[in-house]
């Protein structure tokens, strides 16, 4: 072979740091530093009040907020098998993991509702004492968080089933994917430290 003569390869893709438009990313970690402030005072003050937080945590429903927790979860997977599915160009099954995502969302979005009725019902609301001021405002700031990404979610799948995503081009399904993931996130925080840890 000629000293003079280049052999050209293909250039393969540089892996990205991170799923999905990059963008998203800064909207993420802004939304984690939100709920992470808010995890933090709710701690403090906890500790301020250990005996009153433990007395009206006993009050809510651990059995609503564990299956909470595994409806989000089964969420997460349907979502991750979403991606999967893309990526091997199965446009249809994908259309049918975020379908199935979705309908965990709207899952989670009735039993919280039911749980919220209930309290409500006895007349509970944020003024009732300081738990129930951070027990309301942090679940409904995460069940607002969850119509947000299901709105997302929605759309991605919409858009898929009109055949706007392929093998090559997916990265709107992993920008959705990673928002709904940390909705998933927020919540698998947020149960423990409301509904369980005494």
């Amino acid at each position: 072979m000629d000293a003079t003569t280049t052999i050209t390869q293909p250039i393969e893709e540089q892996p990205r740091l991170l799923p999905g438009d990059f963008a998203i990313w800064f909207f993420i970690f802004a939304e984690l530093l939100a709920f992470g402030i808010a995890f933090l005072v709710y701690a403090v003050v906890r500790i301020q009040n250990v005996d009153m937080f433990n007395e009206f945590q006993l009050t809510l429903n651990r059995e609503i907020g564990a299956a909470n927790t595994l409806v989000l979860i089964t969420s997460s997977y349907f979502v991750v098998r979403a991606i999967h599915a893309i990526r091997l160009n199965d446009v249809k099954n994908c259309v049918r993991w975020l379908y199935a995502a979705l309908a965990c969302g709207a899952g989670f979005l009735l039993l919280k509702s039911i749980e919220y009725q209930h309290l409500f019902s006895q007349g509970i609301n944020l003024e009732t004492n300081i738990f129930y001021m951070f027990y309301i405002s942090l679940t409904m700031f995460h069940f607002l968080h969850v119509i947000l990404a299901m709105i997302i979610l929605f759309a991605v799948a919409i858009k898929a089933q009109r055949g706007g995503y392929s093998a090559d081009n997916h990265i709107g399904i992993e920008t959705g994917a990673s928002y709904w993931h940390m909705v998933d996130l927020v919540w698998i925080i947020l149960f423990p430290l409301v509904y369980v840890i005494r």
